[in-house]
Parts: C-alpha cells; structure tokens; sequence
C-alpha cells in the first residue's frame, strides 16, 4: 500500500528543487485545513491542530526526509528545519531568473504566446525569491525588445 491519503500536492524532493512552490502549497492548505496557525511562530496552537499538520506536512515530504525527521513531533520544529536546510535554494534561484529575465528578447521566440510564457516562469521565480515586479517592468522589458538597436533593418 503506497499512499493510503491521496496527496494534495507534490512530496518535498530531497534535492530541494521544488521547496519553494511546496512551501506555497502546504502553507495554502494548512490555512484551509485550519491548521496554518501550527507552523507560525508568534502563535500557540492546539495539540491536536499540531498533530494534524505534522501528520500532512509529513504526508508530502519525500520517503528520505521522513526518515531524516523521524524523531520531529512539533510541525514548526519540521518547518522550520525545511526552511534551513532549503531556503537558501533562492541565491541560486534569483540571480538566474535575473540573469533569464535580462536575457529574454522577443525575437528569440517562434510565438509572442511562448514569450509570453517564458516571461511570466521567470516573473515567477523572481516573485518567489522576494522581488517585486509592476506590470509597468513587464511591459517595460517587452518593449526594450522592439527597442531600434535591436530591430534588424529589412532591405
């Protein structure tokens, strides 16, 4: 029997590499289980809102780190040892969605919709690192694109 509770979202890889969209996840549906309170430091939650959420965060943690959090009963203690060990994935993370996003030209693009895409994957990452990013920086960074400098002239 592999999982008995479907899951919600995606397990936590122990790589890391989707810790920043699985703290999203989780922290959206423990607020909706009303269990959010349980992995927030300023608050003391019931023990039994407690228990639930250890249960789920560890639900969607991959096999290793269940094992590596074993012996882990408080589910801030769990979050908190995630965000540890994973958190620092975002100097990685930022400095080449930054370097993606200097980089992005239009004409790079069979389609104005894949530009588009691209565009709003690496806003994205940006938004999950911290920056900020206005529709006037999106539409700032499009338009840089038909800048004259970087139109080829057509004979």
């Amino acid at each position: 029997m592999t999982d008995i509770m479907k899951r919600k979202f995606v397990a936590l890889e122990i790589s890391g590499k989707n810790y920043m969209t699985w703290v999203l996840d989780a922290e959206i549906h423990l607020d909706v289980m009303g269990l959010g309170d349980a992995i927030k430091d300023k608050t003391k939650a019931p023990t039994q809102d407690c228990a639930k959420a250890l249960i789920f965060l560890r639900h969607h943690l991959d096999e290793w780190l269940k094992i590596e959090h074993l012996t882990v009963k408080d589910p801030l203690v769990l979050w908190n040892g995630l965000k540890e060990r994973y958190d620092n994935l975002k100097l990685v993370t930022l400095p080449q969605a930054r370097y993606d996003c200097a980089h992005l030209r239009l004409q790079d693009f069979k389609s104005v919709s894949e530009y588009n895409s691209a565009m709003f994957r690496i806003i994205s990452k940006l938004k999950l690192c911290g920056d900020t990013i206005t529709d006037y920086d999106m539409l700032e960074k499009t338009f840089t694109t038909f800048h004259a400098s970087n139109m080829t002239l057509q004979q």
